[in-house]
């Protein structure tokens, strides 16, 4: 069994119905939806058209945002039916980020994630969704596509019918008779920052740039003018007056391109924000902290003595600590946090990693402890184990990205190689700082200056490699060039390259310890750019 919908774009108005209909069966709060339609219009006057497509959770077969959560609030039922308890949501927004359809929601009455849920409680009592009821030109087909004898499977048996995005390999259970590309693919339009019928682009609870500047005062005309490269504001007249204030026809206005977006679900904006970045950034100093010295002893180099490990190990506990907090902020539901432990779905790296964090935490204080008492064994086996959960600790968040596939960017095969390199980048940094203070950078100069200059090296060559790289797909294409060109550019050469890679190169060659110093503040601070940028930037390129 199999349940599934067809949109036949055939009969399709765009009449809403199903919009209202959803909003009400299941009291969905205003500024966010299950289910919407998206218009497009194609051509030019008098030879135009507008497309229909109704959007909503695809219920795929092999459903990433089910992988990716990490308490089990998603699930696949026997028939099919992506569902959700948002009792058990701890609001991660992993399965937002997992989602290639932009389906899944953060409620902002509940703070838990949200989406279609294909009425199950209806299904259940032999109703069908309350979208197909109260469709007017039956545009909405639902049922068994497993029963040869229902409507949806005799449909999907004689009529040609094609699914969003097919090549995320999720196996999408939403096809659509005569689907048009320039609505169902985000690629192929630009979303706007405003459209004839709908004064709201941004979704409620996460905001894009969009929403942060109008806040402050940004004319949205400017802006328009700014995205659509025009060179001159004009006046308009508006209810007898000359405005600077565009009014919310200005996408008729600005846009000139022959298929466009008039009207959309409003933009969710950055759903991982600063947090995620600077969690990304604490994690690769704790981790890098205990890395690098362990790499110093197994290639024959110094070490610290006790009173330096106490250091070393205090300070990747803090960074640790700072980890932590920052996960939890980034909750929706932070009260829920110990879900994540108490409650584990094992598919998910967010579990895994934050299992690796507690045990990282744990190996971490018997190392301290182990120092304090002065019993070489305790210490011995807390360095050595927490060094070995280290790895782990550096890299999860490679593979968390990785399932969020959403965000062709993070499907990277060198994430895990970027994310470990810069621990070494990170830590060995902090590890200067803490020789730089307790005088005792001439004991540890030649190893460390062969491990940083090696992952300085090792981090040009992996950024080379994204850069270069033939990228399969437009999402990623748009990402980098946002990275290389756009509105990251700034911080990722001066930051990232010059002022994170380049100039510490160039210090560790110096050799002093001033130089050795700086070198280590300079790759601390590049590491925190490189994350950032790599975090947001994928996180502007429209999923719908």
């Amino acid at each position: 069994m199999q349940y599934g919908f067809i949109i036949d774009n055939r009969k399709c108005i765009g009449c809403h119905a199903c919009t209202v209909a959803c909003k009400s069966e299941h009291d969905v709060p205003v500024g966010v939806n299950r289910t919407w339609v998206k218009q497009t219009e194609k051509g030019e006057y008098p030879n135009t058209r507008r497309v229909f497509s109704v959007l909503r959770c695809n219920h795929c077969t092999d459903a990433p945002c089910v992988e990716i959560c990490p308490t089990s609030a998603l699930f696949i039922r026997e028939d099919g039916i992506v569902d959700f308890d948002n009792r058990r949501c701890i609001g991660c927004k992993s399965c937002m980020q997992a989602c290639p359809y932009d389906a899944l929601y953060i409620d902002p009455e509940t703070h838990t994630a949200a989406k279609c849920n294909y009425c199950a409680h209806r299904i259940d009592v032999g109703l069908e969704p309350a979208c197909v009821n109260v469709c007017p030109e039956h545009a909405i087909i639902s049922g068994d596509m497993d029963n040869p004898d229902t409507e949806i499977a005799q449909l999907l048996s004689r009529e040609q019918v094609i699914v969003r995005r097919a090549e995320k390999g999720t196996s999408p259970n939403v096809y659509y008779i005569n689907g048009d590309e320039a609505s169902l693919n985000p690629s192929v339009t630009e979303r706007s920052e405003s459209y004839i019928w709908s004064s709201q682009t941004t979704g409620v609870g996460h905001f894009s740039k969009f929403a942060e500047e109008l806040t402050n005062g940004k004319d949205l005309l400017e802006m328009a003018k700014e995205q659509n490269g025009m060179k001159k504001t004009p006046a308009i007249s508006y209810s007898g007056e000359e405005h600077q204030r565009a009014p919310r026809t200005v996408e008729v206005i600005m846009n000139n391109k022959k298929t466009r977006r008039v009207y959309d679900t409003p933009d969710k904006g950055i759903l991982w924000g600063w947090e995620v970045s600077a969690y990304v950034w604490t994690k690769a100093i704790a981790a890098g902290l205990i890395l690098v010295p362990a790499l110093s002893v197994l290639l024959g180099g110094g070490v610290f003595d006790g009173e330096g490990m106490l250091w070393t190990g205090g300070l990747s506990m803090l960074f640790l600590v700072l980890t932590t907090i920052l996960l939890v902020k980034d909750l929706d539901q932070p009260g829920r946090f110990i879900y994540v432990l108490l409650r584990p779905h094992w598919s998910s790296w967010l579990v895994k990693g934050g299992y690796a964090l507690t045990g990282f935490g744990g190996l971490l204080t018997l190392m301290i402890v182990g120092f304090l008492m002065q019993n070489e064994m305790l210490a011995l086996i807390g360095f050595w184990g927490s060094a070995a959960l280290a790895v782990i600790v550096a890299v999860y968040t490679a593979f968390l990205f990785a399932q969020a596939k959403g965000r062709d960017f993070w499907q990277s095969p060198t994430l895990a190689i970027h994310m470990l390199v810069h621990s070494f980048m990170a830590g060995g940094g902090a590890l200067i700082l803490i020789a730089y203070f307790l005088d005792r950078v001439p004991q540890l100069t030649f190893t460390l200056q062969m491990i940083l200059g090696g992952a300085l090296i090792v981090n040009l060559l992996v950024l080379v490699f994204e850069v270069l790289t033939v990228h399969p797909t437009a999402h990623t294409k748009r990402a980098l060039k946002s990275i290389l060109k756009g509105r990251y550019a700034t911080q990722f050469w001066l930051g990232s390259i010059i002022v994170g890679t380049i100039i510490p190169l160039a210090l560790l060659i110096v050799g002093s310890v001033p130089a050795m110093a700086a070198a280590g503040l300079l790759m601390i601070i590049g590491v925190y750019f490189t994350e950032k940028v790599w975090v947001e930037a994928p996180q502007r390129i429209p999923l719908t």
